[in-house]
């Protein structure tokens, strides 16, 4: 019989401990738990759902074979080793057809608003089944063609069963979370920044406070807090082959007319190219002004400017003084000590 037992001031019932009357509670308890453990991990975790997906999506960001002539992946044109970009000015797809347009890095692409320098898409899901089904780039015919190629894939076809099964949608969702993962590390300004005083040599450090001060490189490269994305997510004019559109843009609207195919325009007609920002906003302050790219990893993303024509960084330093100081109605004066200043701290980035 169970006996109360004051605890506290409260009466509480103690029953006494028979082995034989819990221990069959006790082996369904740890059955219970034992299945559990068991169990594949679902859907219902957030992270591994992520991780699955990320996984197979990084399997289609290096598979050659999702190109019309099996030669081309989008790694081919966005190189792990050079920040996931390829070191040509202007980059070469399928069947060895050359676009209009520098590989941006993907270093932090999930931080970004809106994506390819002219930013006519603002979602990643969208953007990253468009270099497939592009002629100059990956060159499939459809999204029809990409789902076809999977399905008669065993190996695709078994990694998408438990994610739904292959589909345009499952690859674009499998990409983006991929490029999600890219991330851009620590870099010697993020330690100095953080309280490491000698992360930066003397000569970083004057060129940081050039950055900031007489150059006025963060108006556009801006030193975001905690961590610096060193872009403005806006578009600039820089000058750069301006004479693309020079007395052409009337003629050029109604090639832009339609919408689904411009990324197919934009890399194969260079004065289409050349509209910028106009090609998605229409608005004439909008022409032939293009996206602020992220200085990190700079050193590693040569050549520089959307159609590549900068060949070196000290190139680009002096092209950005050149056009800062046309933009404020005044030359810069900054001296060649300043300029190297100013791309040693860039190297450090």
């Amino acid at each position: 019989m169970a006996e109360p037992v004051r605890l506290n001031g409260l009466i509480a019932m103690h029953v006494p401990f028979k082995p034989s009357r819990w221990l069959p509670i006790l082996a369904i308890g740890l059955a219970l738990l034992t299945a559990a453990c068991d169990q594949p991990t679902t859907a219902a975790d957030p992270a591994a759902a992520d991780a699955r997906w990320a996984s197979l999506g990084e399997r289609l960001f290096n598979d050659k074979s999702l190109s019309s002539d099996g030669r081309i992946s989008c790694a081919s044109c966005h190189r792990p080793g050079q920040a996931f970009t390829d070191a040509l000015a202007t980059s070469v797809g399928a069947h060895g057809r050359t676009g209009t347009r520098n590989a941006p890095s993907l270093l932090d692409v999930a931080e970004l608003p809106h994506f390819f320098w002219d930013g006519r898409e603002s979602n990643l899901e969208t953007v990253v089944l468009q270099p497939l089904t592009n002629p100059v780039e990956m060159g499939l015919a459809s999204t029809e063609d990409l789902v076809g190629r999977l399905e008669r894939a065993p190996q695709y076809a078994e990694a998408f069963k438990p994610l739904g099964g292959v589909s345009a949608e499952a690859a674009a969702k499998a990409l983006a979370a991929y490029l999600r993962t890219l991330r851009s590390g620590d870099s010697a300004y993020d330690r100095f920044i953080a309280g490491d005083r000698n992360a930066l040599g003397p000569d970083e450090q004057a060129g940081l406070a050039l950055f900031t001060g007489k150059a006025a490189c963060n108006e556009c490269h801006v030193l975001q807090t905690p961590r610096a994305r060193l872009t403005d997510d806006r578009f600039h004019h820089l000058g750069v082959n301006d004479d693309a559109i020079a007395g052409k843009v009337a003629t050029l609207i109604p090639r832009i007319a339609d919408r689904t195919r411009l990324g197919q325009i934009v890399l194969t007609e260079t004065d289409v190219a050349g509209l910028g920002h106009f090609v998605a906003s229409r608005q004439p302050a909008d022409l032939a002004a293009f996206r602020t790219p992220s200085l990190r990893n700079v050193a590693l993303t040569a050549p520089y400017m959307h159609d590549g024509s900068v060949a070196t960084l000290e190139q680009a330093v002096e092209q950005e003084i050149y056009y800062r100081g046309l933009n404020k109605g005044k030359p810069l004066s900054i001296t060649v000590e300043e300029r190297r200043q100013l791309t040693t701290l860039l190297r450090s980035l």
